[in-house]
């Protein structure tokens, strides 16, 4: 297929697609699947090989959120059923990390619900990575705290936080349809703020929310202008008690179909499979380590994830291998972030652009998607199994034993 052909020569010179193709990859029927995952996969070797990264989210403050995030089974209102619980102490976050480490994790993922950390919150984050560091040299640190104030980011990168996470979920056309405690614009200023403070950019989408291809393609052009090192791509996971709860728009090959475009739009950038995999991949999950080089291990924020060990033999079967501390994760022009990653492959204008690069790079929305959002689709695809959602009950929060 001369579309296929196109990308893969495109996305070895870290060069974008066009729009149009990149919509044409999600339009690609099924018949033309496996030749769509055997193109991204060259790419996804070329510059990560067979390796893949393994992280691991603890949970520092589950639930208690004021936002009101439709997809977020911690938003604000909701009745799900949930974990809820308060900061956790650095030795007991550090001691969550540990069980993640020992499963052949790389990073640890801090998160915690709510708008955005006080300072007061940025000394406890800062306590908890002291925690585990001293216990976990080589151990990579990222914070995912919400929307940021000055000099915040500043102050976790001195207390050792290497990346920074904030999800930019949607296209900026159709984000008032699912968050309207905060805006497109502030997640944007966030994720520069970390930028701009030496943090490792770490932004990233969900799919599954209504939302049309054009929206999918908008948001992740915007990451590449955010010039993002690591792209986590979630699929929703329709909490009961959530606005969301009865979206079920995905199938294991329109996931596959969206990992293979982000491949190709950011073909430098940790891929990172991220919530609902297991709910929504399914068994073609070892298809999409093929389009993807990073996956969490063990159990997400709120929901239950696949077992540990289910996830490193099933890398092993693949033909994969667990990235190990020695590895560094990116290609070496990636590598210290900044605008020495993309320039020089067409896209100059995104650097040091300020905070309208990546807004403008949502912007090309074309009508179509502008009447999008969670009411583009009412009945659930068919094959959708509700029955795997299972909220989380064990590890960070509770006295069980983490599923890592």
């Amino acid at each position: 297929m001369d579309l296929l052909n196109t990308l893969v020569d495109k996305g070895l010179r870290r060069e974008a697609p066009t729009r149009d193709e990149a919509l044409a990859v999600l339009a690609t029927s099924d018949d033309e699947l496996l030749d769509v995952v055997a193109a991204a996969g060259k790419v996804r070797r070329h510059w990560f090989g067979r390796r893949v990264k393994l992280n691991y989210l603890v949970n520092l403050k589950s639930g208690l959120c004021p936002e009101d995030c439709s997809y977020c089974s911690q938003r604000l209102g909701a009745d799900t059923g949930i974990l809820k619980y308060t900061w956790l102490k650095p030795q007991e976050a550090s001691e969550a990390a540990a069980a993640g480490l020992a499963g052949g994790a790389k990073r640890v993922c801090l998160v915690a619900s709510g708008r955005g950390p006080t300072d007061r919150d940025i000394d406890r984050v800062s306590d908890t990575v002291k925690a585990i560091k001293e216990q976990n040299e080589d151990v990579e640190v990222c914070a995912c705290l919400g929307l940021l104030s000055e000099g915040q980011a500043e102050r976790l990168r001195g207390a050792g936080v290497d990346a920074y996470n904030h999800n930019l979920n949607t296209s900026e056309a159709t984000y008032g349809a699912i968050t309207k405690t905060h805006t497109y614009a502030d997640r944007v200023d966030t994720v520069r703020k970390a930028h701009a403070a030496g943090l490792s950019a770490c932004s990233g989408l969900i799919a599954g929310m209504g939302e049309t291809d054009a929206d999918l393609v908008d948001v992740v052009f915007s990451l590449r202008a955010l010039d993002a090192d690591s792209v986590p791509v979630n699929f929703l996971i329709p909490f009961e008690g959530t606005p969301l709860a009865k979206e079920w728009h995905l199938t294991p090959q329109r996931c596959l179909r969206i990992l293979a475009m982000v491949r190709f739009v950011c073909p430098d950038v940790e891929v990172r499979i991220a919530g609902g995999r297991e709910l929504h991949l399914r068994t073609l999950q070892p298809l999409a380590l093929h389009l993807a080089n990073s996956i969490f291990l063990g159990d997400y924020l709120t929901s239950e994830g696949q077992a540990g060990k289910a996830d490193l033999e099933m890398i092993a079967d693949a033909g994969f291998e667990v990235e190990t501390t020695e590895q560094v994760t990116l290609p070496e022009h990636r590598r210290g972030g900044g605008c020495g990653s993309v320039c020089g492959s067409g896209e100059a204008e995104a650097c040091g652009a300020g905070a309208g690069a990546a807004e403008a790079a949502g912007a090309e929305t074309d009508a179509a998607a502008s009447g999008s959002g969670t009411a583009a689709a009412e009945t659930a695809v068919p094959g959708a199994r509700t029955d795997l959602v299972a909220v989380r009950r064990r590890g960070a929060g509770t006295d069980l034993a983490p599923n890592a």
